[in-house]
């Protein structure tokens, strides 16, 4: 009987050392996959071995994060969303994964909740993009005192010329603005809401002084001086 025991122990031990090699031979063949289908852009091969070693690795596995990123890149802004929120339940301050959620949430028109991202994305970074982000969320739900309070707060931030903001200036054509210039124009727009024309006479021509062929800056303070002599 005393044999037997041994037999079986010895059996069920040799049987998981089976598994466990299967197991690292299916998570190394996967992480093949999900590299030669990376280098021939193929997304969709991507995100089914990414889904695969998710489940071999478990709950936590650090392949989520690169999940949200195939996702993001591939304006699949639903689940983006999801992978991104499951990855900050375990890692709330996770910068990456809460500038991915806000910039979904804002793609499905989720405004209100992605100013809920992007103030403590702001909090978090104390970058001048991530002010003028939520600036304009604000602004674009009339919440202009709030809009005004973050403009003000990231026209003081230092500038690291990492980023540029595209805007649309008719339905074919679009212009790449410095984001210094950016929001300068955000502080313009915001302030003629707020009636303070001064100011934003003062702001749409510092962006224009930045960027001098600033299409919309341009606009904008033309209009603002023909309402200003029809008064």
């Amino acid at each position: 009987m005393k044999n037997i025991l041994v037999l079986i122990v010895s059996l069920l031990i040799l049987n998981v050392g089976f598994a466990q090699n299967d197991k690292s031979e299916t998570i190394a063949i996967e992480k093949q996959i999900l590299k030669y289908s990376r280098l021939n852009s193929d997304a969709s091969v991507s995100t089914n071995s990414l889904y695969r070693l998710i489940a071999l690795e478990g709950e936590n596995s650090t392949y989520k994060d690169s999940l949200a990123y195939v996702y993001y890149a591939t304006r699949k802004y639903a689940p983006c969303f999801m992978v991104a929120t499951d990855v900050l339940k375990r890692n709330p301050e996770n910068i990456n994964m809460l500038e991915i959620q806000a910039i979904s949430l804002e793609a499905l028109g989720a405004i209100n909740k992605g100013i809920e991202s992007y103030e403590k994305l702001f909090t978090l970074t104390n970058s001048n993009f991530h002010g003028y982000s939520l600036a304009k969320l604000q602004y674009s739900v009339k919440k202009y005192d709030d809009a005004y309070a973050t403009i003000l707060k990231a026209e003081k931030l230092n500038d690291t010329g990492n980023y540029k903001v595209t805007y649309a200036i008719n339905k074919t054509h679009s212009q790449q603005i410095e984001l210094i210039a950016a929001i300068q124009y955000l502080k313009g727009l915001i302030a003629i809401e707020l009636k303070k024309d001064d100011i934003a006479k003062i702001s749409l021509e510092k962006a224009i002084k930045i960027q001098p062929e600033f299409v919309l800056a341009k606009e904008s303070i033309e209009a603002l001086n023909e309402k200003n002599n029809q008064k």
